[in-house]
């Protein structure tokens, strides 16, 4: 069975709730595919983030997926590349790597979640925020341990009820369906997995 790390963060700044955990809940409530999910909220903190993530992938999953909400977002945003970049401008691993690639196919996975009615996109990099950070430092902590997890971060939109409470006018997705465009990249995810271990 296909390991997962599966990730989200906790509320942050004006939002009391976040788009990425309420999606992760929801899909632990129904889903029943044929990967075997372990989940983990991680806090808005980088350190504290980085020290986490470092120690949960020790359990070599065989894909870790992360994800965080995007404030303005219309579509589901699976991100190619992961930056070694600060807010500051400065490294997040001094001497590492510039970026890291995720070596996923992110266009099959979107087509899949378009067929399913899902709005969705592949995003050029996912900034340089914490969640750049969960995907590059993911990414990094994989390579440098020489485990086999291949990791992917996907960006969701507010939910209704979150942009309802806010002043500004912007997009929003329901969470079932922030958690079943989730369950869509589990199940693409896994069956490549499985296809690898065959050959």
């Amino acid at each position: 069975m296909t390991q997962v790390l599966l990730t989200a963060f906790e509320p942050y700044d004006r939002w009391p709730d976040n788009a990425s955990w309420l999606a992760l809940t929801e899909l632990t409530h129904w889903y029943d595919g044929a990967a075997e999910l372990t989940t983990r909220r991680y806090p808005v903190d980088l350190p504290k983030m980085s020290e986490r993530l470092q120690q949960d992938l020790r359990g070599n999953y065989d894909l870790a997926i992360h994800c965080g909400q995007a404030p303005g977002a219309s579509q589901v945003r699976v991100e190619a590349v992961g930056l070694n970049l600060r807010t500051d401008g400065t490294e997040l691993v001094p001497g590492g790597p510039t970026a890291h690639r995720c070596r996923l196919p992110l266009e099959r996975i979107v087509d899949q979640m378009r067929s399913a009615g899902i709005p969705a996109k592949v995003s050029a990099h996912a900034g340089t925020y914490l969640c750049n950070a969960a995907l590059f430092l993911s990414q990094h902590y994989s390579y440098s341990f020489g485990m086999k997890t291949q990791s992917v971060f996907v960006h969701l939109p507010l939910t209704p009820a979150q942009v309802a409470k806010d002043t500004n006018d912007a997009a929003s997705m329901s969470t079932p369906m922030a958690s079943a465009a989730l369950a869509v990249i589990i199940r693409e995810l896994a069956l490549l997995c499985r296809a690898s271990a065959t050959t």
